[in-house]
């Protein structure tokens, strides 16, 4: 026997019923964005290496640790899967000039890749939302993004303040952060006994992810190093009061973190991330910002943006950590064929309630043919449906079908086939029926 080949580690495979809950969440997902009037995008999985460097910023743990990077035996070229889809979005809207009629509402949904030690709720493939809004400088873009992720919250069940909690800061602008980071660096130089060893590798080329550190023995340390936020200008404290205040209007919740920073070095002005605190030290749920740089950093002309990205594995393991489910996907019906049925009147009665919205499963017959009624009864059973169709051929002789309740005890009845888009609906679920 040839040996069996396996997936690699961290790169999941995605079965039914599993499957199910993800088809679940992505039309969650596409519903929220045609109410928000976001456009969906599709953009390649693998990138130049370049993109990524340049843009999320070369000394960030994506691009120094994390990121599955080769080279093309073909040409050479330098390739990376991508680990994220902003640099990606930012780099087909460059290309093709999209922004030219002005400001888009854009989306994508897709898998993501990097090398880290797989756990759970954090994957070497994971999978991604994004939502991008190009071409809007103004506050109010920003507090709609995070209106819109507490949308698909309340649609999926979850309950803000208890299973998410939002968390935001502004970041400002290059000056004002620059301003910062010198101050950072003398604060931690004067403390650098108390730095472990990452803090040290990162104090002069990243010192702001040092307080994003999750090392206990620095929490003091880092909750007395200087805030950012108190060296914003007039024009940042505009702009992040107007998207508290935005908030506040529509009632939703938040905390300033003044340690929130995120994992890439485009970032400026409003920052935010969506955490809960029932999955242990995968956290963070969803988190975005603002990065106005970053278009003119990739080659486009300056315009600004603002976007999220949500993690899937991570909000489905909340999703059933606090046991929302997704509806069920068992069939309206369950075609039972027995021996001697024709099956062409079969498969066209089928066919027609298909078409009227029914979703109907057949037992298919083997090479010996159709299943005993015992036999294809268990399976109409442990199928979900409601109603088993019974295909007998004295009932199909007579142009009838049986169609019998499998759940809630009623009568077996014989309606005709010839009928069959007429008595159809009857047949339907309510979900599925609306």
């Amino acid at each position: 026997m040839a040996e069996k080949l396996t997936a690699i580690k961290g790169m999941n495979d995605i079965l039914p019923p599993e499957s199910a809950r993800w088809e679940w969440l992505e039309d969650k997902v596409r519903q929220l964005m045609r109410r928000y009037g976001y456009q969906n995008m599709r953009t390649p999985i693998v990138e130049p290496t370049a993109l990524f460097v340049r843009g999320l910023g070369e000394v960030t743990d994506i691009v120094e640790k994390e990121m599955y990077s080769f080279e093309d035996s073909l040409n050479g070229d330098k390739l990376t899967l991508r680990p994220e889809g902003t640099a990606g979005s930012v780099r087909a809207i460059n290309e093709h000039n999209f922004l030219y009629e002005g400001g888009k509402r854009l989306y994508y949904i897709g898998p993501m890749f990097r090398h880290e030690r797989p756990q759970k709720g954090r994957y070497r493939q994971f999978h991604q939302v994004g939502a991008e809004v190009l071409g809007f400088a103004g506050p109010d873009v920003d507090a709609e993004l995070i209106l819109m992720t507490a949308a698909l919250w309340r649609d999926l069940g979850l309950t803000i303040g208890q299973d998410v909690s939002l968390q935001i800061n502004s970041l400002g602008q290059p000056d004002e952060r620059k301003a910062h980071r010198a101050a950072l660096i003398t604060y931690l130089e004067a403390n650098a006994d108390q730095l472990d060893e990452e803090a040290r590798r990162r104090l002069h080329s990243n010192p702001l992810r040092i307080l994003d550190t999750k090392n206990p023995a620095m929490q003091a340390l880092v909750e007395a190093a200087p805030k950012l936020i108190d060296f914003l200008g007039d024009e940042s404290l505009a702009h992040f009061g107007a998207v508290k205040f935005a908030l506040e209007a529509a009632g939703v919740p938040y905390q300033v973190n003044t340690r929130l920073v995120r994992g890439m070095d485009y970032y400026n002005l409003t920052v935010f991330e969506w955490v809960t605190d029932k999955l242990g030290a995968q956290g963070t749920v969803c988190g975005g910002g603002r990065y106005d740089g970053l278009i003119e950093q990739l080659g486009g002309k300056p315009a600004p943006a603002v976007g999220w990205g949500l993690g899937m594995e991570r909000l489905l393991l909340l999703l059933q950590e606090i046991g929302v489910e997704a509806p069920s996907t068992a069939p309206d019906a369950f075609a039972m064929v027995f021996a001697g049925t024709p099956m062409p009147i079969v498969l066209a009665t089928l066919e027609a309630l298909r078409a009227q919205g029914v979703r109907v499963v057949l037992n298919p017959a083997g090479k010996d043919g159709p299943a005993s009624p015992k036999s294809q009864f268990k399976k109409a059973d442990a199928s979900g449906a409601r109603f088993a169709l019974v295909f007998g051929p004295d009932e199909v002789a007579q142009g009838l079908v049986a169609v019998k309740p499998l759940r809630d005890g009623g009568e077996q009845t014989s309606l005709k086939l010839a009928d069959a888009t007429d008595w159809a609906h009857t047949l339907l679920t309510p979900a599925t029926a609306s």
